[in-house]
């Protein structure tokens, strides 16, 4: 079955991705950003902002944008790395990776080119395979240092979670951790909470994250389980009121109804030698959560749902 490509009105290009349970995913060519994927009942689980821009050369509000080479504003590029604001190509080579089914995965790279070459002097190949399953949607960066030096850089996958409302959120997996405060100057703390609950802005960066982090979603009884590997840290945002009035792509009240949990390279830089390759790997799946006094058991979340 060929690639299911879409030229959509906006002008910008996308990869369809369906599954036989009914789960679909979309995919940019722009930024390789998903930007929709619903469950098999067609319900939206990704945030995106009724304000977002979906113009060149914006960065689009929700989904999964990819953060590269930079994330943040932890050194000298734009915010948060070029690669979200950049037109990738469909990538008939994904080896090592075994040939994609076409229907439900996509193969997709951005190779460095003269203009980002001065202003982040290196060669590279950054590869993103996405994929769709029953209830799973799994994204498996690559980098491939393409130069004859070494470089380092930050990365970070930002998923944008549709939530019921954010006040009845809670996450849990993070806890005794050491984070780094966005809002305190990166001053680090120590996570004192049993699980992270959500009343004003947060913006930090949990350091040494499991591999497994859930978003348990009290209203909607569902939980979002987040699985990493190669991304050691785990960045938890939510702008609230008064920095979501300030943005001009997010509609005011917008900040009740999203999280942000993303698996991230923040931290400790990797480090990428002549011609190696750095391989991370994300899996989202949703499970629906039965209460018992309110919350969820955290010993099933964090060692599996079966």
């Amino acid at each position: 079955m060929p690639l299911n490509l879409v030229h959509a009105s906006d002008g910008l290009p996308r990869v369809l991705l369906t599954e036989q349970s009914g789960s679909s995913a979309e995919v940019l060519l722009y930024g390789g950003q998903v930007v929709s994927w619903k469950n098999e009942r067609r319900e939206e689980l990704l945030f995106m902002s009724s304000k977002a821009i979906w113009k060149q050369p914006k960065a689009i509000r929700g989904g999964i944008p990819v953060c590269f080479p930079q994330f943040g504003n932890l050194g000298s590029l734009e915010q948060h790395g070029f690669a979200r604001n950049r037109v990738w190509s469909l990538d008939s080579d994904p080896s090592p990776l075994p040939p994609a089914d076409d229907q439900s995965s996509v193969d997709l790279i951005l190779k460095s080119t003269e203009e980002d070459l001065k202003t982040w002097p290196r060669s590279f190949e950054l590869r993103l395979r996405v994929s769709l399953s029953a209830g799973k949607l799994t994204l498996i960066p690559r980098v491939r240092n393409t130069d004859n030096k070494a470089f380092s850089f930050t990365f970070a996958l930002t998923n944008h979670l549709s939530v019921s409302d954010i006040s009845e959120v809670r996450v849990e997996g993070l806890e005794t951790l050491d984070y780094l405060d966005n809002l305190m100057q990166r001053q680090r703390f120590t996570e004192q909470a049993d699980a992270i609950t959500f009343d004003g802005e947060i913006d930090r960066v949990y350091l040494g994250a499991p591999t497994k982090i859930a978003i348990i979603d009290h209203e909607k009884k569902r939980t979002f389980v987040l699985r990493k590997d190669g991304m050691p840290d785990a960045v938890v945002w939510n702008p609230w009121d008064k920095k979501a009035k300030a943005l001009s792509d997010m509609g005011d009240e917008e900040y009740k109804t999203m999280l942000c949990v993303d698996s991230a390279a923040i931290e400790t830089p990797i480090v990428l030698k002549p011609f190696k390759e750095w391989r991370g790997r994300q899996e989202l799946s949703t499970v629906s959560s039965s209460y018992c006094s309110g919350q969820l058991d955290p010993r099933k979340v964090l060692r599996g749902f079966h």
